[in-house]
């Protein structure tokens, strides 16, 4: 139904649409191409462009456009072999029983050997798994497609034989959204703004200027590049961020406005620019502050999953005392007037602009407006957006202010690097390995250790679920050395890092932990000194959940080389060696071996 109204929609505007390629077509083409038996599934979610690809695979095998566009969801083309080719054009406009037939004849084809059609059947992953879960209690039986399809969307298992999947789920990356950037912006529609009147005398059309900054004619593409830093990170978080979202970023980034008085919905049109000109309201249509949302209203801003992501960082709230220095304090501190030119005033129009310079004097100043309850409201929400835009404007080299340091993620540059590096097979940064190791140390245990080469797995010596733990099951090298240690691996089919911890050489004595961002970052911030559960409870868990399954394989490594000694018997006198952490001056830990010695 939503590719059918952006079609229309394209009629009735009489504009060339919005085109971005379609990754997975040819391998679809190609699969029809060759004959395969059985069919073929187009899976993803709201937004991923599955009646999209549909529409395009009905073209590209030599389906009529006006027989695609008219009445009905079901769609056949005959192939020059002989086969039917059967278009579901998306199940979820099927309502109860009327998915039945749809599904059955995907049954005939993949399960009952009918090699007389193929089905090409576009669906979400839930709805399609609703729709064969509510089929098997009306029919009374296990569907044979259920199961299989279940385990192949939720954990990446084989597809059922005579099934071929695709799907566009997996297939959202950076380079995704630098196409529909690129597409947004770079529209040849845009070609008529340059003999538009409201860019003339020197005026700033602010849409325009949007455009521009998106396309990345004044910062070498920078902007996209942090934008695209954003969407990674909330990709390896596990959010999946659809096609139909990131054109729904780049429209808001490129049309928003926070005032509702000045833009009707928070969204520019060309009629609503000479009102915002006339009123000095240009800077509230901020490139950097749409990007995150911040000129819809909540309600409207939840709504999007994109935007939830980005508002996940942080961005505007997080900062630091030497960046909200530089911002309040840099006109007048002469130790900062050069930073604060360079970097603030260099934008007068969504930097330090006159609207901005106002409201700083009359913060700074402290005139009774300001003292009121709320009278300073209106400055730290222009605070907040320089902040933002400091995100996306900061040098990548510029060590007094790390743009990272402005969001919620302050290590997700070196985890990203990380990632550049086991991709290049290159090693990771010792001071990246160092961190990790720290931060599992002081988790482990509960201490404020220091060490980097090696990770105690240790325990409270009991049952209880202790924070605390001072005994020292096993210590590992932090660097894997002769099949023993830690090693930090890439997963090719997440694209996230992996810890894996080995205890002992040899197959089966290691134990492994998905590095997710935000499990670095809470690694990371407790090795640099935050209290674990200040941070993420969940992280804290999911570390101690690692921590158990490392304290089980210990055991079973501690018995095996036990097995293997030639110990001494005693019937009289048995010896138990505890190792106690210790910890010197430095914060270094070392483990103590303390010798229990008891009698019958």
């Amino acid at each position: 139904m939503f590719d059918e109204y952006v079609s229309g929609a394209l009629g009735r505007a009489k504009v060339q649409p919005i085109s971005l390629s379609t990754p997975l077509l040819d391998d679809m083409v190609q699969h029809i191409e060759s004959n395969a038996p059985g069919s073929l599934l187009i899976a993803g979610t709201a937004g991923d462009g599955k009646t999209y690809h549909c529409r395009a695979l009905w073209t590209q095998i030599g389906g009529d456009p006006k027989v695609w566009a008219s009445k009905g969801n079901v769609k056949e083309h005959c192939l020059p072999d002989g086969r039917m080719a059967v278009f579901i054009k998306d199940l979820s406009e099927f309502n109860g029983e009327e998915s039945d037939l749809p599904l059955q004849r995907l049954e005939n084809s993949v399960l009952g050997g009918d090699n007389s059609e193929i089905v090409i059947l576009a669906a979400n992953h839930g709805q399609l798994l609703d729709r064969l879960r509510d089929l098997e209690k009306r029919q009374g039986r296990v569907h044979p497609l259920r199961k299989p399809l279940q385990e192949h969307f939720l954990q990446a298992g084989p597809a059922p034989d005579r099934l071929t999947v695709f799907d566009l789920s997996r297939t959202t990356s950076r380079k995704t959204l630098e196409e529909v950037t690129t597409a947004v912006a770079g529209h040849p529609e845009w070609e008529n703004c340059k003999r538009c009147a409201l860019k003339a005398d020197g005026k700033v059309c602010p849409i325009d200027e949007n455009r521009r900054r998106l396309l990345g004619e004044s910062d070498g593409d920078q902007l996209t590049r942090r934008l695209g830093d954003l969407v990674e990170i909330a990709r390896l978080n596990g959010m999946h961020l659809p096609v139909r979202d990131l054109l729904a970023l780049c429209s808001n980034m490129v049309l928003g406005c926070s005032d509702a008085k000045l833009a009707k919905e928070n969204l520019m049109t060309c009629s609503d620019v000479t009102k915002i000109q006339e009123s000095g309201g240009v800077g509230k249509a901020s490139i950097y502050a749409n990007a995150f949302g911040a000129n819809l209203p909540k309600r409207r801003s939840s709504d999007r999953p994109i935007f939830k992501a980005m508002s996940s960082f942080g961005v505007g709230e997080e900062s630091t005392s030497a960046a909200d220095g530089l911002l309040v304090y840099g006109k007048d501190d002469s130790r900062l007037q050069a930073g604060f030119a360079r970097l603030v005033s260099s934008d007068p129009i969504y930097g330090a602009g006159a609207a901005f310079r106002a409201a700083q004097d009359a913060y700074l100043e402290g005139n009774e407006g300001a003292r009121v309850e709320g009278g300073s409201a209106e400055f730290l929400e222009m605070l907040e957006d320089q902040r933002r835009r400091l995100f996306f404007t900061l040098p990548d080299r510029e060590p007094a202010y790390p743009h990272w340091s402005m969001t919620a993620f302050r290590f997700a540059g070196d985890y990203l690097e990380t990632i550049e590096a086991l991709k290049a097979k290159r090693p990771v940064g010792e001071t990246v390995r160092g961190r990790i190791a720290k931060g599992l140390n002081r988790v482990f245990t509960g201490l404020l250790l220091e060490n980097v080469d090696r990770i105690f797995i240790a325990s409270s010596g009991g049952f209880t679920q202790s924070r605390v733990s001072v005994l020292c099951d096993l210590e590992t090298p932090s660097r894997r050395q002769g099949g023993v240690g830690m090693a930090i691996r890439l997963v090719e089919e997440t694209s996230r890092p992996q810890l894996n911890v080995s205890l002992a050489a040899g197959a089966g004595n290691s134990v492994a932990f998905d590095l997710t961002p935000i499990r670095h970052e809470f690694l990371s911030r407790v090795a640099e000194g935050a209290l674990p559960a200040s941070f993420s409870n969940e992280c804290l868990e999911d570390l101690l959940a690692f921590k158990a399954k490392l304290l089980r394989k210990a055991e079973i490594v501690r018995k095996a080389c036990m097995a293997s000694d030639d110990d001494e018997a005693s019937d009289e006198v048995s010896a138990l060696i505890l190792n106690f952490i210790d910890i010197e001056p430095g914060g270094r830990g070392f483990s103590r071996p303390v010798t229990v010695r008891t009698s019958e």
